[in-house]
């Protein structure tokens, strides 16, 4: 599998992932602390990547999703953004009721 391949894998098979900077135990910059810390206030488990284990794809994601900074947030497949989007959206309410919604019909659909 390419590493292009593997990237679209791990988007596919998780409703919340984030590419971050070491792990949300321990984050290596600020931004993938900001974002962890952001997304564990909104109660729900996500996934995530340290890009600085997988040098492959941190030289590869910014070209898979169309964005040249890290950390990324995926959302049911979706680019939702980087830090500063993430603080915004957080800030406004809207990240909130997105994670909350994040896998909603494969979880329902695998209950039935």
């Amino acid at each position: 599998m390419s590493i292009e391949e593997t990237i679209k894998e791990q988007i596919d098979s998780n409703s919340i992932l984030l590419y971050m900077k070491g792990s949300p135990e321990q984050p290596q910059c600020g931004f993938s602390a900001q974002a962890t810390q952001m997304l564990m206030a909104c109660g729900k488990r996500f996934a995530f990547v340290d890009i600085l284990s997988n040098p492959e794809i941190r030289s590869t994601l910014p070209k898979v999703s169309n964005w040249p900074t890290f950390p990324q947030l995926f959302i049911d497949g979706e680019l939702v953004g980087g830090c500063d989007i993430i603080t915004e959206m957080y800030e406004s309410g809207e990240l909130h009721p997105m994670i909350e919604k994040a896998g909603g019909e494969a979880e329902q659909a695998a209950e039935s």
